[in-house]
């Protein structure tokens, strides 16, 4: 009878009863850091073996992920890898194809007219030329500055300057007229110019042009030699081509 009450006792405690369960369930619980509960690991460090999170410290879960979950192997990573780079490579391809500098042209058109007045002792000429000045560039060319210089005879004989020219617009070309005054002063020339005996007065005139532009945030110099021949002893209005 003594027996028989002290094993019913024993069943009927609730404390002991949870504790057992509770070993049973622990034992059949896998080690940290174990998937088949065969290898040795340490305990979790949240749950401290329990297998139950203590209330208060939820915001330091420790979160395994088993090697073999297809979240660390996404799809297709290769294939968007490539799609970014060919898409990095062709905007920087765009981008210089755009903005790489082009060449810039100064070409000499004709002489559209000379005007010659007589002083008793300079012949004063006035030359027109037409210029054209091509941008092959993307982007508008600022002409800052533009310089001309006459010569006759390796003689300077007039410059000029000329700084409110507009700018060119992107894959354009525009034509400029451009006079420059060429005092005569020399003696031997002034003979040459005013001789009535002479049908023809011609002299070959060099112009040596200067053109500093700007864009895509620098500077060139672009330079340009031409050669043309004009008559020093009559007005001429007629256009003629000239030579570089």
């Amino acid at each position: 009878m003594g027996t028989q009450g002290h094993h019913s006792s024993i069943s009927e405690d609730p404390d002991l009863t949870a504790g057992m369960e509770r070993g049973k369930t622990l034992f059949n619980f896998p080690s940290y850091g174990s998937m088949n509960g065969n290898s040795t690991g340490d305990t979790c460090p949240t749950c401290r073996g329990t297998g139950r999170i203590p209330r208060g410290h939820e915001d330091q879960l420790v979160a395994v992920i088993p090697c073999n979950d297809v979240r660390l192997k996404p799809r297709r990573t290769k294939l968007y890898v490539c799609i970014s780079m060919a898409v990095c490579l062709l905007l920087c391809c765009l981008i210089l194809f755009f903005l790489f500098p082009r060449s810039i042209t100064l070409t000499p058109v004709s002489v559209l007219s000379v005007m010659v007045y007589f002083t008793p002792d300079t012949v004063d000429m006035e030359v027109t030329n037409l210029i054209n000045i091509t941008n092959n560039n993307f982007v508008p060319v600022q002409i800052v500055e533009f310089n001309v210089q006459g010569l006759v005879t390796d003689i300077v004989v007039g410059k000029t300057k000329i700084s409110n020219m507009t700018a060119i617009q992107s894959r354009s070309q525009k034509s400029y007229t451009i006079r420059v005054d060429l005092p005569i002063e020399d003696k031997g020339l002034n003979t040459y110019c005013k001789s009535s005996s002479i049908k023809i007065h011609t002299l070959f005139l060099e112009l040596q042009m200067t053109m500093n532009i700007s864009y895509l945030s620098h500077t060139e110099q672009l330079s340009m030699n031409t050669f043309e021949y004009i008559d020093c002893g009559t007005n001429s209005t007629i256009p003629h081509p000239v030579s570089r």
